[in-house]
């Protein structure tokens, strides 16, 4: 069954910059998401195509650093029928108020127990590579999640910050929450910290500005999450920036004429007028 978000659970998104969620995919799908996760991070790519960034695998990386792969969707098919899904990114079209919906890129995460944490920062932040430089996240959690078994965790209302500039490590900052406070800080605010504690397949939706990070995982049970990052269906590249945070690796897609997004590799998953990538469906069977 399509998702679809309730009306005040788009009044929760805007006042807090994010809302929680039950039920954001079939609890059957869980089991082939897992076994997904055991492929991408051990090096087994179904479709033999590399995820554009592969930063950690089994027999190679720290133990204690949080697993990541970013466009996961490109490396497994299963990972793909849940971040190319029409219905999430409807949600999140609706949302932002925007007409079309591209996926931008997905994050494939696995907190294994005794894995470090995640600096808090804001998405917005790492987007000079495209304009407008704004993205809407999903988070779907694998595993279900506790506060104190590093799920990931939200400043409320944060969204109505400043936007700032990346500073700080991303894996295992001995203060992951620092960037954060000195934000809230020079918003003149007390930052009130929501954890998302949902059951497997539950999540939430966050603004590209709101503040969000996790804590270490120090429990027994993994927190596996698989994260849609999208983006506005009219994006361009900035061709000037290509030096500046991620724009290096995902500038190879851009084509030599113009600065148009090639839907190959960025492509439409909602809009409003009906149309879709056709080549999804494709890719997908």
């Amino acid at each position: 069954m399509p998702f679809i978000l309730q009306p005040s659970q788009h009044d929760s998104f805007h006042a807090d910059g994010f809302v929680v969620v039950d039920d954001l995919i079939s609890p059957d799908k869980i089991p082939m998401l897992h076994r997904a996760y055991d492929d991408l991070f051990s090096g087994q790519f179904e479709t033999g195509v590399r995820p554009d960034e592969v930063n950690w695998q089994q027999g190679e990386s720290d133990p204690t650093l949080s697993r990541q792969i970013c466009n996961g969707w490109k490396a497994n098919r299963e990972i793909a029928r849940i971040v190319l899904d029409e219905s999430l990114a409807k949600a999140i079209g609706t949302l932002a108020g925007w007409s079309g919906v591209r996926i931008m890129i997905d994050n494939v995460i696995w907190k294994a127990p005794a894995t470090r944490s995640l600096g808090f920062h804001q998405d917005n932040a790492f987007l000079s590579w495209f304009k407008p430089g704004e993205i809407i996240t999903c988070w779907i959690a694998l595993d279900d999640t506790t506060a104190d078994g590093g799920t990931i965790e939200f400043a409320r209302a944060s969204h109505q910050w400043a936007l700032g500039t990346p500073e700080g490590e991303f894996h295992a900052p001995v203060d992951y929450r620092k960037p954060m406070r000195e934000a809230a800080a020079r918003a003149g605010v007390e930052p009130e910290i929501s954890y998302v504690e949902v059951k497997a397949g539950g999540g939430s939706f966050h603004h590209g500005r709101t503040w969000h990070g996790s804590g270490a995982n120090p429990g027994p049970n993994p927190r596996r999450s698989l994260v849609l990052h999208a983006m506005r269906r009219d994006v361009e590249y900035v061709s000037a920036n290509f030096d500046q945070g991620i724009g290096p690796v995902y500038s190879r897609y851009k084509r030599l004429g113009d600065n148009q997004l090639d839907e190959n590799y960025f492509p439409v998953l909602w809009s409003e007028d009906g149309y879709r990538t056709a080549q999804i469906d494709d890719y997908l069977s």
